[in-house]
């Protein structure tokens, strides 16, 4: 195929169909001419893609067809299927395709906490840095503990979840700078690795762990599927693969977009463990329990139902109808 003759001899039809899908209002005649240029168009952009994928007439092809589909279909209204399949396919798909990147992302962040811990507990210096002696008695013996049991629960719940949810959000909206995952993550890492050594220090390194176990361990997960998913994003930049970098970067961003959606809800479900059954009156052996189950649910759905849903042909990206007009590529 000549793609240039080809586009010379349509480019009435299509400019047309372009005019009568940016207008504000059409007579019956023109809805019926708009429902016949369309399916002239689709058809043309068929041709295009299998005889001649010239990136231009693809994109532009695309445009018309996709816009002029939404004017004779109207504004698409969510239905409980789109949820269900968000849910069931879109979301664990992303988590899926990004658990190697967690998986690093954990072991680096699980060294840096055994490295502050270790270094802060045997430098008089660093311990000292961090409060006077009577300070660090308050906190290790009083202060950890109680911070959990201050508020409300219902307060501390929504509290906790809206914290935690912005800064999962900022790791993977900031991830395109590849310098944000890595301060929230590396600052989270010190704090934790800096807690454990002056709880160890006054011999309450056991009521850390049991107060931090069942609502950390989800807690923690969610904080570093964010991280390493603003990282993807940030490698995907670097290293976009076949497709332009623009069209690799929207794919990507809208995937791990998903996985901020549904990291917020697992956090969530981490607030209101964190609110309700950390300070609870239970064994603590009950609520490690909680924590261990929440973590295995996770990476149940992550591993299962993600692994089922990339085998069925899920990305983690939304369809087309969900993310509008996507540019094209040839090949």
């Amino acid at each position: 195929m000549d793609i240039d003759a080809f586009s010379a001899a349509h480019r009435d039809q299509w400019d047309r169909l372009d005019e009568l899908t940016r207008s504000r209002r059409l007579t019956g005649t023109q809805a019926d001419e708009l429902v016949t240029l369309y399916r002239s168009a689709a058809r043309d952009l068929s041709r295009v893609r299998t005889q001649a994928p010239d990136p231009q007439v693809l994109a532009e092809l695309s445009r018309l067809v996709v816009s002029a589909r939404a004017r004779l279909t109207g504004t698409r209204q969510a239905r409980a299927s789109d949820l269900r399949r968000f849910l069931a396919q879109t979301v664990p798909a992303a988590l899926y395709r990004l658990r190697w990147w967690t998986l690093g992302v954990t072991l680096a962040e699980l060294a840096v906490i055994v490295v502050v811990a270790t270094w802060t507990l045997s430098s008089p210096q660093a311990m000292s840095a961090l409060g006077s002696p009577s300070e660090l008695r308050t906190y290790a013996t009083n202060a950890f503990e109680s911070y959990y049991s201050t508020y409300d629960p219902s307060d501390f719940a929504s509290m906790v979840w809206t914290n935690n949810a912005r800064i999962a959000a900022l790791c993977v909206a900031g991830g395109i700078t590849g310098v944000l995952p890595v301060y929230v993550l590396g600052a989270n890492a010190v704090a934790l690795g800096q807690s454990a050594a002056i709880m160890a220090d006054h011999g309450q390194l056991g009521l850390f762990l049991a107060l931090i176990s069942p609502h950390g361990l989800l807690e923690l997960s969610c904080a570093l599927i964010a991280g390493a998913a603003g990282l993807r994003l940030f490698w995907t930049m670097l290293v976009p693969g076949p497709r332009p970098r623009a069209v690799a970067l929207a794919a990507e961003g809208r995937a791990l977009v998903c996985v901020a959606v549904g990291m917020t809800g697992a956090l969530a479900v981490a607030g209101l463990i964190e609110a309700f059954v950390t300070p609870a009156p239970l064994p603590w052996l009950l609520k490690i329990t909680v924590g261990v189950l929440a973590l295995v649910v996770l990476w149940a759905y992550t591993l299962v139902v993600g692994g089922r849903a990339v085998r069925a042909g899920a990305t983690g990206d939304l369809d087309e109808d969900e993310a509008g007009a996507v540019a094209v590529t040839a090949g």
